[in-house]
């Protein structure tokens, strides 16, 4: 949805503009954002007064209005990923592509996790789908 008419839709619904939720629909829809906690990160970068509490209540509220979908959001992986000989692929800005094995693209959402301090080492995390992994 542009950014535009996403505005229109919360001036319907009686939501003010203000300068902290087009920092956060800016993000939002600039950003391959995993979580909330990823948003407020970003969104402190630029305005340190952008609670916690205030990215929630903007995503409850764009969810609300059908603009986003948060479940395809937060999606990492599907049910489907973890058979045994499927690689995952990720295509970069060059056009490359790097190609993974479950047990390698495991290692990857791992050591981006505990880089964004989601987890610790040794945590245990499940990627959609309800498939544990434990290291």
């Amino acid at each position: 949805m542009q950014k535009n008419i996403i505005i229109e839709k919360l001036k319907e619904q009686g939501f003010r503009i203000t300068k902290q939720r087009l920092i956060l629909l800016d993000i939002i829809l600039e950003n391959q954002c995993s979580c909330c906690k990823e948003i407020h990160y970003k969104a402190s970068q630029v305005d340190d007064g952008i609670g916690t509490a205030t990215v929630y209540r903007m995503m409850n509220t764009l969810e609300e209005i059908g603009a986003i979908n948060r479940k395809k959001i937060y999606q990492l992986a599907s049910p489907e990923d973890d058979n045994e000989g499927e690689e995952h692929e990720v295509k970069l800005e060059d056009g490359s592509i790097l190609q993974f094995t479950n047990q390698d693209w495991q290692s990857v959402i791992r050591a981006g996790l505990i880089a964004r301090g989601y987890i610790k080492h040794g945590d245990a995390f499940s990627l959609m789908g309800g498939y544990a992994y434990k290291g």
